[in-house]
C-alpha cells in the first residue's frame, strides 16, 4: 500500500516538472527582442566649436589719465555721448601748476644768465674791474722800470742820489706785487667761472626740463577728444579730487570692438587666425555679433581657477550694442564642413581609438568600423565606413552585441 503511495508521488513531480519545462520553452520562444533607437545617417552642415567666456574692448581707446593731484574743475559732457575730434571733455585746475611753470622760467634765466658770464670768465663788471686795474698796474710797472734804467744812469753820472733810484725801486717792487694780484684775481675769477659753467649748465638744463615738464601737466589740464568716438566712461565730476595717474575719461570708436576670449588650455590647438567667431551678451538676449579671431596667444595664463590661452577678435560692432568691459559668452568656429554624412555621438562608440557603429538590417545589429572627422557637440561627420540612408542604432546604457536581434524603433 506505502509503495503504491510514493510511486504515485514520484510520478506526479516528474508531470509536474515536465510542465514547468514545457512552460519555460514556450516563453523563451516567445520572448521579444529589446527595443532600440534607430535613426539615419544623414547629411548637413556641421561644424566644430569652441566655447568661452570673454570680455569687450575697445580698440585703441583714447584713455586720458590726471598728470598731477588736483581738482576736476569742469566737466564738458556725459558719458555715452558722442564727441568729435578735438573737442572739449573737462578742465582742471591748474593754478598751482602754472605758478610752478612761472618759477621755473625765472630759474633759467638765472641760469642762463650764470651760463654767459661763466663762459665770459666771471660778472662783466667784476672781469671789467679786473682787467681795468691790471691794465693800469702793468702800465705803472712799465713806467717805473723805465724810471729804474734812468736813474741808474744818472745816479752813475751823478746827476741823481741813490735814495731817489731806492724810492723808484720800493714803488717798482710794489708795482710788481700789485700785477701778481690781480693776475692772480684773474685766474681766481676764470677758475670760478669754469666751475660756475658747469653748474650752470646743470642748472639751465634741469630748468628746462622742468619747464617742459611743467607745460605738458598744463595742457594736459584740457582734456579734449583726440578722435571721433564715443564717451564710454567719464570717471569723475565737477570737484572730485585726482591722483597721479588717475582715469578721467575713456573714449573709442565704438562701432568696431574686440572681444577677449579666455580659451582654456586644452582647446588651444584648434585655433587659427581668421576664424569665425559668435558673440552673445545676456543683457541682449537673442543678438549675435559676428567677428573673427585675430592674434592667437603665444602663452598660457592663470584665470582664476583655470588656465587659458587670451585670444583676440575682432568683432562688428556698427549698432554700437556691445559695450566696453562686459562680461559676454565666446564661440568659435574651429572648422566647419557643408553637406557632410553624419551621425548622432551617441551612435559612436570607440575603442582603442577606432571608433565603430552598430549597423541595422531591419532586424539585427551589426558592429562596423568607421572613421570619423570634425565633431560638434551632438553629432559626428563620418568620413568612411557608412552610407547615406545607412540605419545606426543608438543603445543608450543598454548592453548590446554583434549580430544581436532587436526591435528598432524609428528615431529622427
Amino acid at each position: 500500500m506505502a509503495s503504491n503511495f510514493r510511486q504515485r508521488k514520484t510520478a506526479l513531480i516528474w508531470a509536474l516538472g515536465l510542465v514547468v519545462l514545457v512552460l519555460l520553452a514556450v516563453l523563451v520562444l516567445h520572448k521579444k527582442p529589446p527595443a532600440m533607437l534607430i535613426v539615419e545617417a544623414t547629411r548637413e552642415d556641421l561644424s566644430e566649436t569652441i566655447t568661452s567666456n570673454g570680455k569687450v574692448e575697445p580698440i585703441s581707446p583714447d584713455i586720458a589719465h590726471a598728470e598731477f593731484p588736483t581738482f576736476v574743475d569742469k566737466v564738458m559732457v556725459n558719458e555715452g555721448q558722442s564727441v568729435r575730434r578735438s573737442q572739449p571733455i573737462l578742465t582742471l585746475d591748474a593754478a598751482d601748476i602754472r605758478a610752478q611753470l612761472t618759477q621755473a622760467r625765472t630759474n633759467l634765466l638765472a641760469a642762463q644768465t650764470d651760463l654767459r658770464n661763466a663762459r665770459a670768465g666771471g660778472s662783466p663788471d667784476e672781469v671789467a674791474q679786473v682787467r681795468g686795474s691790471l691794465q693800469q698796474a702793468r702800465v705803472d710797472e712799465s713806467s717805473l722800470e723805465r724810471g729804474e734804467k734812468a736813474l741808474e744812469k744818472l745816479v752813475a753820472e751823478q746827476a741823481a742820489t741813490q735814495d731817489e733810484l731806492a724810492q723808484n725801486q720800493a714803488s717798482l717792487a710794489k708795482a710788481h706785487a700789485r700785477v701778481q694780484e690781480l693776475e692772480q684775481r684773474k685766474e681766481a675769477l676764470a677758475q670760478k667761472a669754469s666751475a660756475t659753467m658747469e653748474s650752470a649748465g646743470l642748472m639751465e638744463k634741469q630748468a628746462e626740463d622742468q619747464i617742459q615738464s611743467l607745460e605738458e601737466k598744463v595742457r594736459s589740464a584740457s582734456v579734449v577728444a583726440t578722435t571721433d568716438g564715443t564717451v564710454y566712461s567719464l570717471a569723475v565730476r565737477a570737484g572730485d579730487f585726482v591722483k597721479v595717474g588717475d582715469i578721467l575719461s575713456e573714449i573709442a570708436d565704438l562701432h568696431h570692438v574686440r572681444v577677449r576670449a579666455f580659451v582654456d588650455e586644452p582647446d588651444l590647438g584648434r585655433l587659427a587666425p581668421n576664424q569665425t567667431v559668435r558673440v552673445t551678451w545676456d543683457a541682449k538676449p537673442g543678438r549675435t555679433w559676428i567677428g573673427r579671431t585675430g592674434q592667437i596667444p603665444k602663452e598660457v595664463v592663470p584665470h582664476g581657477m583655470r588656465s587659458v590661452g587670451e585670444v583676440l577678435c575682432s568683432v562688428d560692432n556698427s549698432n554700437q550694442e556691445l559695450l566696453p568691459n562686459v562680461n559676454v559668452e565666446v564661440t568659435i568656429v574651429a572648422r566647419e564642413s557643408h553637406n557632410a554624412l553624419v551621425v548622432p555621438r551617441a551612435a559612436v562608440r570607440e575603442n582603442g581609438g577606432e571608433h565603430y557603429v552598430f549597423v541595422y538590417d531591419g532586424q539585427r545589429i551589426h558592429r562596423r568600423e568607421i572613421s570619423v572627422g570634425i565633431a560638434s557637440a551632438s553629432k559626428y561627420e563620418v568620413l568612411s565606413g557608412l552610407a547615406l540612408g545607412d540605419k545606426v542604432a543608438l543603445p543608450g546604457e543598454q548592453e548590446v552585441r554583434d549580430n544581436m536581434k532587436v526591435r528598432g524603433v524609428e528615431g529622427s
